[in-house]
């Protein structure tokens, strides 16, 4: 692989005022199109539902709409309103895969706050209902995710573009949530079957996250674009985008470690309490001692992991050169992703703005 990267691509200056723009442009399309499907004049029952959509899409670093509408504008798609539209149906899928995930990895916060289920749950309890709160909260919270996927289907086929337009992009559109889908399954056995290795974790974090968050976006827009898919645009969504996508799950690892719980809204060591079998994991206890691989496997996953046995996994992970080797990995992926949009046939303006997000998706700190 090649050696550490540069992270920045001569021309790179449209950072700022495009992302800025662009968040701006997908939140006011989230905000209107989920205050049409539950006003808060309608029925009071639906009213928990409407508020736990909006919290759970007030956040978010809308890097999924980011490489889509890059993609439109790479194939030279013009500045329409309807393609943020388009863009921001993907924060809704976005959003159904975050509420599906956290009742299947029981997790009690997302950015900050109380989960889907967990709110649910507590209104269950305040409330002084009948039957489990726990129950009524996890089904709640499933149907509010099925929702969310249904609302992001709606939201992309009546986002205004031509309809050749998404009808040549529809393909594109229902194999990524295929994969998500596939994905999410994927997790489970690998979280199920216990040790794993590398090469098993990195098929996880390319279905379940680097292929629907970069490589499908990016393809989406590309295909809107262009009304058809040209083997260029393969090349550079494989090239590009799938290394972009497992830098950027890579990173997403090393935070669900290390990451400060101030900026990533989940307590410290959250994924080593829920025993998540990630690349970094698995990079552990390839370099371990045995003494190091057995305390690796009897503290990952004990969800009253405190906060000494959080230090004990993080020294253990930090010791054996797996935190060092995942970050060299993060600039290997990205030095091949930078050099593929060099050669790509796309505008100027877009291999900036593709090198930026590249950069900004492997280097985050939430």
């Amino acid at each position: 692989m090649p050696g550490r990267p540069a992270t920045s691509l001569k021309g790179m200056s449209t950072e700022v005022a495009s992302m800025d723009v662009l968040r701006e442009q997908v939140d006011r399309s989230l905000r209107e199109f989920v205050g049409r499907r539950l006003p808060a004049t309608g029925a009071p029952e639906f009213e928990p539902l409407r508020l736990a959509a909006e919290e759970l899409l007030s956040g978010g670093k809308r890097l999924r709409p980011a490489f889509c509408y890059w993609g439109w504008r790479g194939a030279g798609g013009g500045e329409l309103p309807e393609i943020f539209t388009a863009a921001a149906s993907l924060e809704l899928l976005q959003a159904s895969a975050l509420v599906h995930d956290d009742v299947m990895d029981k997790s009690d916060l997302r950015r900050g706050m109380p989960s889907a289920h967990r709110r649910f749950q507590s209104m269950h309890a305040k409330s002084g209902w009948h039957g489990s709160a726990e129950q009524f909260g996890e089904g709640a919270a499933i149907l509010l995710g099925n929702l969310l996927l249904i609302w992001s289907g709606e939201m992309w086929r009546t986002s205004g573009l031509p309809p050749e337009s998404l009808a040549a992009a529809q393909p594109v559109h229902d194999h990524m949530r295929t994969e998500l889908m596939c994905g999410q399954y994927l997790d489970l056995l690998e979280q199920a079957g216990g040790e794993n290795t590398f090469e098993s974790a990195l098929r996880v974090a390319l279905y379940k996250s680097g292929k629907y968050s970069v490589e499908q976006p990016l393809r989406l827009g590309l295909v809107l674009a262009a009304g058809e898919a040209a083997p260029w645009m393969d090349e550079l969504c494989t090239t590009y985008g799938t290394r972009v996508g497992i830098a950027f799950q890579l990173r997403d690892d090393i935070l669900g470690v290390f990451g400060d719980p101030a900026r990533t809204g989940k307590p410290a060591g959250d994924d080593l309490r829920e025993g998540k079998r990630t690349m970094l994991v698995a990079r552990t206890l390839a370099a371990a001692s045995p003494g190091q691989a057995e305390t690796v496997r009897r503290l990952l996953g004990d969800p009253d992991l405190d906060a000494r046995g959080v230090a004990t996994l993080r020294g253990v992970i930090e010791d054996t050169g797996a935190l060092r080797e995942c970050e060299d990995l993060i600039g290997d992926y990205l030095a091949e992703a930078l050099a593929s949009l060099e050669k790509a046939p796309i505008t100027a303006e877009a291999r900036a703005a593709l090198a930026e997000l590249a950069v900004a998706a492997t280097s985050r700190r939430t």
